[in-house]
């Protein structure tokens, strides 16, 4: 690695492949990093034993209406699904009478209307501080935050949560959308995996950048790495970027989890295409079940926030344990007993990610646009935590590559 270039990426996840798209063209010699051994980061399709395209990682093309990858990856060759997601519903009215899921729904609108209510005031607290006083759907509604802000309502900033625009448009990509997104990365780029860095230096002529595999000299830098490298100091950062850290602190991951589980051939027709189950509406420990997405056969299970983190710590198997055993109380003994896991994610402990998506904590909603500002017009900032309404998906942290190679291109006096 020790060599030169005029610009290196650290991270090639959703921002940094988005910034290497960015930067092509334009004569530079550009140098995609990362520790993995694969690019996409938390964006992973893989292909599990029953030949099924399985996201690890995200799988909805939120804002799909305005999201800039789905026509890219529609144009790639891939199928986008627009099956509306079941996410609201429950299949069967297991558990959930209809009743209750109209009663759900309206306190969950009531609670929203007080939350963007609290985040007009320009005070920033807690997004729980909005609950209910012992409301009877305050626990599903932890749970519904902890699948989409990784995180229960009681660490999630009221600004924040409020800043975040989604146009409600949600679609799927049939092959996998970690698999459209890898479809998306330059050829102009030059790709160098398995080398971590450590340590990044600024220098009269640009960044030094300590890697596994030997010092590299950029004209220009792109740190797009999840913001737990910044805050532990995994990823050392300049003394003239010496606020990041805390910055990154309070833009923390949460978790969100999966469980995929097989159907017996015998029970794929029992269960809906694209049907959904809340595991328990009375507490924010549950799951949510997406029944035959795509009309395959198989669930896809998630669990987030700090019941994902207990069940990772208690060990592999522990998701995959928890999700049959909830599914097996609503469908019961008999399709229970078929269910078969498939594969379990465990991003909290994955050393690259060490999480799932950025929250902002309460108080700390401003950290966001801070994070992203350049430092000496060398070093510059992109990642899904440094969006300042599309934080938490793959388009932010796609869009948020592209802000930084525009930056990097100005600097340059390359604005073409």
């Amino acid at each position: 690695m020790a060599g030169t270039c005029d610009v290196a990426i650290i991270g090639a996840g959703a921002a940094g492949l988005g910034a290497a798209r960015a930067l092509s063209g334009h004569g530079l010699g550009v140098i995609l990093l990362d520790a993995r051994d694969r690019l996409g980061g938390r964006a992973h399709t893989v292909t599990l034993g029953e030949g099924l395209p399985l996201d690890r990682g995200c799988g909805w093309l939120h804002s799909a209406d305005r999201n800039p990858l789905a026509p890219l990856v529609e144009a790639a060759g891939f199928a986008i699904d627009r099956t509306r997601p079941a996410w609201s519903r429950q299949s069967f009215d297991l558990g959930f009478p209809k009743a209750e899921q109209e009663a759900f729904a309206a306190a969950f609108d009531a609670f929203e209307e007080r939350l963007e209510a609290a985040a007009a005031t320009g005070e920033d607290a807690s997004a729980a501080d909005c609950f209910e006083p012992g409301g009877r759907w305050n626990p599903l509604m932890d749970a519904v935050s902890s699948y989409y802000n990784g995180a229960e309502y009681d660490r999630v900033s009221v600004i924040d949560y409020a800043r975040y625009v989604d146009t409600g448009v949600n679609w799927r990509v049939r092959d996998g959308y970690g698999a459209g997104l890898l479809a998306l990365a330059s050829t102009g780029a030059r790709a160098v995996l398995d080398c971590a860095v450590s340590d990044l230096a600024l220098t009269a002529e640009g960044v030094a950048i300590e890697t596994a595999r030997g010092t590299l000299h950029a004209r220009r830098a792109i740190v797009a790495v999840p913001t737990p490298h910044l805050a532990s100091g995994r990823v050392s950062l300049p003394r003239e970027a010496s606020d990041k850290a805390d910055l990154a602190a309070g833009l923390p991951l949460g978790l969100a989890n999966k469980v995929f589980l097989a159907l017996d051939a015998a029970d794929v027709e029992a269960l809906p295409s694209d049907g959904h189950l809340f595991g328990r509406t009375d507490r924010a420990e549950t799951g949510s079940y997406h029944l035959r997405p795509f009309g395959r056969p198989y669930i896809e299970c998630f669990l987030g926030g700090r019941h994902a983190r207990t069940l990772e710590e208690a060990g592999e198997g522990a998701a995959g344990a928890f999700a049959v055993e909830e599914l097996t109380a609503l469908l019961g003994a008999d399709l229970g007993r078929r269910l078969r896991v498939l594969g379990e994610t465990a991003w909290g402990q994955d050393p690259y990610a060490l999480g799932s998506y950025s929250h902002a904590e309460p108080g700390r909603a401003e950290d966001r646009e801070a994070l992203a500002q350049p430092v000496a017009d060398r070093l510059f900032f992109a990642g899904e935590a440094t969006h300042p309404q599309a934080f938490s998906t793959a388009h932010g942290a796609w869009e948020t590559g592209l802000r930084a190679a525009r930056e990097v291109l100005a600097s340059l006096g390359a604005t073409r």
